[in-house]
């Protein structure tokens, strides 16, 4: 069993992001999951900070802590550190003093510590959904766990507006790398945005290992993505290709969302950002224009992430989708977006 620490404050649709990577999640407490197995996919979860192997858990005190620690096989060898958090500010606990208690027991068993490049790192999570401002989920709790998978922290790295091609409202990466996380994006999967836009979502996409294709109606939405995948930037604005998607491994054309140059079945996924009502000129056509892409990627892969500001689950099934989630994205005051998992 493992723990995953989780990122953001919509514990729901972090879940939903690592059942990507890992088996049987199941929520815990707030900002805190279980998953039976997990994958190194995992390093690639936008709302996942890492998964630690489940020692055990207990009450939300450092009493508790050490006494599941006391009680626990420790079947590793090397140099140890312990890392205590205190999930969400929800406990108050002394992370230091927690610490120290838990190292005290690990030293007691003959392990030297070091806390600068330690082989093994125990992490201590103490939550509790009363002392959560969000309004967590599951128990009081504190989880203990040995690091297994650290999550790659590199969106700050990739911001919109340092890539060659920029247009207002470009998704963040951290919102893109989840929604095609949870498309199913991975090496050998072949991933589809008809609605490309700058290529924000092609690019996560291509960054954990997928094919992507994507297709605008809009001339300068198509050289723009292609600019933007085929010319990657580091944090300093240098061209750093090695973090960018493989050439040939993504295809960029102008065409119609509903009528797609794509053979039946052909692809694993198709995610879009849909057209806002405010980015329409006629709000009437919003319908058909997303109940068209809805039925064109039901004709080419069997999941569909479908991202909008409004709730289009009738436009969804009458497309011949299920509805297996939805969930509602706060992005600013004015902005909500509302995520549907379609299968």
């Amino acid at each position: 069993m493992y723990v995953l620490e989780l990122a953001g404050q919509d514990d729901p649709f972090a879940g939903r992001e690592a059942a990507s990577a890992a088996s049987d999640v199941t929520p815990l407490a707030p900002g805190l999951a279980t998953a039976r197995g997990v994958t190194e996919r995992a390093r690639h979860l936008a709302f996942t900070r890492r998964a630690c192997a489940l020692v055990g858990t207990g009450d939300p005190t450092i009493e508790s802590a050490r006494t599941v620690l006391d009680a626990a096989t420790v079947d590793r060898t090397g140099t140890v550190a312990v890392r205590a958090v205190d999930v969400r500010a929800s406990t108050r606990i002394d992370t230091q003093r927690a610490e120290r208690a838990l190292g005290g027991v690990l030293t007691d068993r003959g392990f030297a510590v070091d806390l600068d490049d330690p082989d093994h790192t125990l992490y201590a999570y103490f939550a509790d959904p009363a002392g959560d401002e969000e309004g967590g989920r599951g128990e009081a709790c504190c989880a203990l766990g040995w690091a297994a998978v650290e999550t790659v922290r590199d969106f700050g790295d990739r911001r919109p507006t340092d890539r060659p091609f920029f247009q207002p409202g470009s998704m963040d990466p951290l919102e893109a790398r989840a929604l095609v996380n949870v498309a199913g994006a991975r090496p050998g999967a072949t991933v589809v945005d008809p609605m490309c836009g700058t290529g924000g979502l092609l690019l996560e996409a291509g960054l954990v290992g997928a094919r992507v294709v994507g297709g605008d109606a809009q001339a300068k939405m198509v050289r723009g993505s292609r600019r933007n995948l085929a010319s990657g930037l580091d944090g300093d604005g240098h061209p750093d290709r090695a973090a960018y998607p493989e050439p040939g491994r993504w295809d960029v054309c102008r065409s119609d969302a509903a009528r797609l140059p794509i053979a039946g079945d052909a692809a694993d996924a198709v995610v879009f950002d849909a057209p806002y009502g405010r980015q329409s000129r006629i709000e009437g056509e919003l319908r058909p224009l997303v109940a068209g892409a809805l039925a064109e990627a039901r004709r080419i892969a069997p999941r569909c992430v479908l991202v909008a500001d409004r709730e289009w689950t009738d436009a969804a099934r009458e497309a011949g989708w299920s509805v297996a989630d939805r969930f509602e994205r706060r992005v600013h005051r004015s902005l909500v977006r509302h995520v549907h998992v379609l299968e």
